[in-house]
């Protein structure tokens, strides 16, 4: 059964969709079977794959909306085992219509239940809230990573964000839990990232991903061309960087190519 990792933070402009697209990618590459599923009405993750988000017939909104079934929204991307469930700023729509919703925190769940079997992954790219899209999210997770950019208040908010997974671990979702942080936007030239990584470490602990990624333009310049960074030029640092981590995903969250 595939394991469900959102990619949550309620700031914007953190890494979020860059790392929900580069791992992905990344693991898809290696045989691994991904699903990505965009619930960030930006669209963003899907134009990084080369989705048209202008054209598109029905995709999460209508999911999460119940009007779509899981099979009916995913869409092929240039990479065989990576399929993605796109959006547009439809999205935005259903924060607003879920409230009066019974059971609108388990919409999710109830789309995935028996038709993610077939993947290793399902990988969730939330909007930068805490709303219900994200409260979703969570609901259907089994675990949590959560980029940090390499700035002065990156840990600014992150605990209203770990007492929100500590409320839906004791009230909805006990299984789900924190997986791992990851350090973005590092630069190596800026004294400020290592002054970070060092107040991110003693906070966190063990659950901060070694590999931190790099500014790097070739990582800024591969969405506009609708392709994971592995694709457009996995020779530069932010290929590699993602690479890397990509390993240390595999060991934390215990994935395996043959127990499929």
């Amino acid at each position: 059964m595939a394991k469900v990792i959102p990619v949550v933070n309620q700031k914007g402009g953190v890494g979020k969709t860059t790392t929900a697209v580069n791992l992905s990618a990344c693991l898809a590459l290696r045989g691994y079977k991904v699903l990505v599923i965009d619930l960030d009405p930006q669209g963003n993750c899907s134009s990084s794959f080369g989705v048209d988000k202008d054209t598109l017939g029905a995709h999460a909104y209508h999911l999460l909306l119940g009007q779509a079934k899981l099979p009916d929204v995913i869409y092929q991307t240039e990479i065989d085992s990576l399929h993605i469930v796109p959006t547009n700023m439809n999205l935005a729509g259903a924060e607003v219509e879920l409230v009066t919703e019974m059971g609108r925190e388990g919409r999710l769940v109830e789309a995935l239940h028996g038709q993610v079997d077939d993947y290793d992954l399902v990988f969730v790219d939330c909007p930068p809230s805490l709303g219900l899209v994200t409260l979703n999210a969570l609901t259907a997770a089994d675990g949590v990573i959560v980029p940090l950019q390499c700035e002065y208040f990156s840990l600014e908010g992150v605990s209203q964000l770990l007492r929100t997974l500590e409320l839906v671990q004791s009230r909805i979702n006990p299984k789900v839990k924190l997986e791992g942080v990851v350090l973005t936007m590092f630069d190596r030239r800026n004294k400020l990232s290592f002054q970070v990584q060092s107040e991110v470490q003693n906070y966190f602990g063990e659950l901060l991903f070694e590999t931190p990624i790099p500014r790097n333009v070739r990582l800024s310049e591969s969405p506009s061309h609708g392709k994971p960074i592995a694709l457009y030029d996995r020779r530069s640092t932010g290929a590699v960087a993602y690479e890397a981590l990509a390993d240390e995903a595999i060991t934390r969250l215990e994935l395996s190519l043959e127990s499929r």
